[in-house]
């Protein structure tokens, strides 16, 4: 649907915001919280608000503006510890979207030797990839190119960092899928005036010893 994004972007966002907003320790005093939830935006009341409501809208498969994701991404952007909280969001997201998987099909790629995990995971990557962040997802011999259009994070923050959210989250997906450790680099950008932001990313399943 044009104009939209699946509820799962926005409350990536919003989730990694308030994990890096809450004070550290369990010893906070009720106090502290209080005077840091007027300075702290992952501690108001509006953003819980709206992660309880992204939340409903991703149970119920509805589509949230693409323009109000966008707009907590600038947000972010402005923000000098954005860096980490567009990185964190990606992860957040891609483990969301891997929990999305059945349960049944995560183990069996687990299970297999890298030689047949690897288009079952391929599947699963590209479904996910299409379904929560419109990305196109394809195999460029032994690589996988992941490429978004309609990028929530472009231009939201000093330096491209916006786009660590996509990069991240192919990062931690590929960790999931298939324990995958190989180079990522961004290949082409819409920070440079290009039409699609475009990862290429290497493919591999690493199996680690029992």
């Amino acid at each position: 649907m044009p104009g939209t994004v699946n509820p799962i972007v926005p409350l990536s966002l919003l989730e990694a915001v308030r994990t890096l907003d809450i004070p550290e320790g369990d010893d906070v005093e009720v106090e502290y919280v209080q005077e840091h939830r007027n300075k702290r935006l992952g501690l108001s009341d509006t953003v819980i608000a709206q992660i309880r409501r992204y939340k409903e809208a991703l149970k119920r498969n509805q589509q949230i503006a693409i323009d109000e994701a966008t707009g907590i991404a600038r947000l972010i952007g402005r923000r000098p510890d954005a860096e980490g909280i567009f990185t964190r969001a990606g992860t957040i997201v891609a483990n969301r979207m891997y929990q999305m998987i059945s349960a049944t099909r995560r183990q069996i790629i687990h299970l297999l030797p890298g030689f047949l995990a690897r288009p079952l995971a391929f599947r699963q990557l590209k479904k996910a990839g299409n379904k929560y962040l419109g990305a196109s997802v394809r195999r460029v011999g032994s690589s996988i190119v992941v490429g978004i259009k309609e990028s929530v994070t472009f231009s939201t923050g000093p330096k491209g960092i916006g786009c660590l959210y996509y990069e991240s989250a192919l990062r931690e997906m590929l960790r999931l899928l298939v324990n995958g450790g190989g180079m990522i680099d961004h290949v082409h950008c819409r920070e440079r005036g290009e039409d699609i932001c475009e990862w290429r990313a290497e493919w591999r399943a690493v199996k680690t010893s029992q």
